[in-house]
């Protein structure tokens, strides 16, 4: 039986490359016309192939259904956890993960620093969207016609001297950010603390979530939290990798 649904699986990656005839099929399973015709049938019962009028098959539209159902349902926080976690081991400092969601850019996951001075920061919080790091990396991603209606929409509290002031600014922020595929929070929320974020993306390149890592002044300086900047980016490709079904998953270390 194994051998069977092996084999049957093996139809779905040559079908990817385009439709194929059954003698196609036949030789690349290595197996007589007959037996690849009972594979094809049952696939095509359930939909995951389809046999064209010139009687080859392609991939049936019920597997693309399945696929999208399966990407709106992956827990991206439950798949970025085990990674954060690591983050935080070698880094010590505070994780955050986030998402954007109606107008607003949320945490979904936080890991605690090792330190004393811990940041005042809650899951489901919304973050401060004109100067976060990750709210950064999520409006970067949006269309430009949606990034210049939210930007002119938009609120921009001075909250220190180095706040984004105006929607103009924040717009070429953006830009900035969409090019170079990271962001920082240097003193913008808060003097005293400084942050720097990468993207997560999902099959189709698009940023799905942002994750950060963020330090007090009296922990690290500005300039070596941003040291960390490879590995915070290492992370957030490791858990795209995954998100998007090209990596293997891997269990959080014990």
């Amino acid at each position: 039986m194994s051998q069977t649904v092996d084999r049957a699986l093996s139809i779905l990656p040559l079908l990817a490359e385009g439709p194929a005839d059954l003698g196609q099929v036949a030789d690349r399973l290595g197996v007589h016309k007959s037996t690849a015709l009972r594979l094809l049938r049952t696939l095509h019962e359930h939909g995951l192939v389809y046999r064209q009028s010139d009687q080859r098959y392609r991939l049936g539209a019920r597997l693309f259904a399945l696929a999208q159902e399966a990407v709106e349902n992956l827990d991206i926080r439950e798949i970025a956890h085990p990674h954060l976690v690591r983050l935080n081991e070698e880094c010590g400092h505070t994780v955050h993960l986030a998402v954007y969601e109606e107008g607003e850019v949320l945490y979904i996951d936080k890991v605690e620093s090792r330190y004393p001075v811990r940041m005042y920061s809650r899951i489901g919080k919304p973050v401060a969207i004109t100067v976060a790091a990750v709210a950064k990396l999520l409006l970067a991603d949006l269309p430009e016609p949606e990034r210049r209606a939210l930007a002119d929409k938009l609120d921009y509290p001075m909250y220190t001297a180095r706040s984004i002031p105006n929607a103009p600014a924040f717009l070429k922020e953006l830009a900035a950010v969409r090019e170079q595929g990271w962001a920082t929070d240097l003193g913008g929320h808060e003097e005293s603390i400084n942050c720097v974020g990468a993207p997560i993306r999902g099959t189709d390149g698009r940023v799905v979530a942002a994750m950060s890592v963020s330090a007090p002044n009296v922990v690290v300086t500005a300039d070596e939290l941003l040291t960390l900047l490879p590995l915070v980016r290492r992370t957030a490709e490791a858990i795209s990798r995954e998100y998007s079904g090209t990596a293997p998953h891997k269990e959080a270390s014990s």
